[in-house]
């Protein structure tokens, strides 16, 4: 958040609750609860307003993340 200057939160999923709420939960190298690559858009009511799933080798362009995060 800082790196980015943003004023907007963010979320860790230190227990996994999120990565299994979002269905993104699935098994890396013997890891499990491990999240796909993923960022999800949620206004200040809760509700998802934009995801997007990305493979493991993808980087997330984080343009396009901050633009809609910005036109929210």
């Amino acid at each position: 958040m800082q790196a980015l200057d943003l004023d907007i939160p963010l979320l860790s999923d230190w227990n996994a609750e999120a990565t299994h709420g979002f269905g993104i939960a699935f098994e890396y190298r013997g890891m499990r609860d491990v999240s796909e690559r993923s960022a999800f858009l949620i206004d200040g009511d809760g509700v998802v307003r934009g995801s997007w799933r990305y493979r493991n080798a993808e980087v997330p362009d984080f343009d396009v993340l901050l633009d809609a995060a910005k036109n929210l």
